[in-house]
């Protein structure tokens, strides 16, 4: 479980593919810093929002460290991950605690689909960000509710008719997001992980089991 507070921007180090280019599954190697803190084996990390399990970890002689993770088929075909290259960012967070304080919202680290950047409007203190949104997930997402893109835990601001067959969501971006996650380089044709609100979904089930 996490709640969408990105602690730090770490590097992909190397991406492994297994069984050939883009094949059905990947180790990723990823230098970082503070989410290594305290870390053990077997410990959940969130990448870009999608929880992953630490499965190696080799200290870099700098303070930071190279931590490895595998990624399945299923992760790599419904999440952005597949689309890693060496070199680039990617926000972290360690999964939370019993004592931690929930900064965000609850985050299952389990992406719902991924979006697009449509387009960014810069702002004297933010930008707004317009997101397309698979539409299969439109429903789930309500203006002043929470959503997570990349791991970054977000207030919806505004968001298309509920009709509307090319759905849309806008997010801002107060100056800490832009500058301490990966949103502030996220350009239009980008794509984005999002996962929508558990209760909503949680409750469209009761729901339908009722009916």
């Amino acid at each position: 479980m996490f709640t969408g507070i990105v602690e730090e921007v770490g590097t992909l180090v190397v991406r492994e593919d297994l069984g050939g280019p883009r094949g059905d599954a990947a180790v990723l190697r990823i230098r970082a810093r503070r989410v290594l803190e305290d870390v053990s084996l077997g410990d959940s990390i969130a990448v870009n929002g999608v929880c992953l399990t630490v499965t190696g970890v080799e200290p870099d002689g700098d303070g930071t460290a190279v931590w490895s993770t595998d990624v399945m088929a299923e992760t790599l075909r419904r999440s952005s991950l597949g689309g890693l290259a060496d070199g680039d960012p990617v926000n972290l967070e360690r999964a939370v605690s019993a004592t931690t304080r929930l900064g965000g919202h609850i985050v299952q680290g389990h992406v719902d689909g991924v979006g697009t950047v449509l387009s960014r409007t810069p702002g004297e203190h933010w930008d707004v960000v317009r997101l397309a949104v698979p539409p299969q997930l439109a429903r789930y997402v309500v203006e002043k509710g929470s959503i997570t893109v990349d791991g970054v835990s977000l207030t919806v601001s505004a968001l298309s008719a509920a009709d509307d067959p090319e759905p849309w969501l806008e997010v801002s971006l107060i100056p800490a997001t832009l500058r301490e996650t990966t949103l502030g380089g996220r350009a239009p044709g980008d794509p984005v992980n999002l996962e929508v609100d558990v209760i909503a979904k949680y409750v469209e089930r009761l729901l339908g089991a009722r009916r």
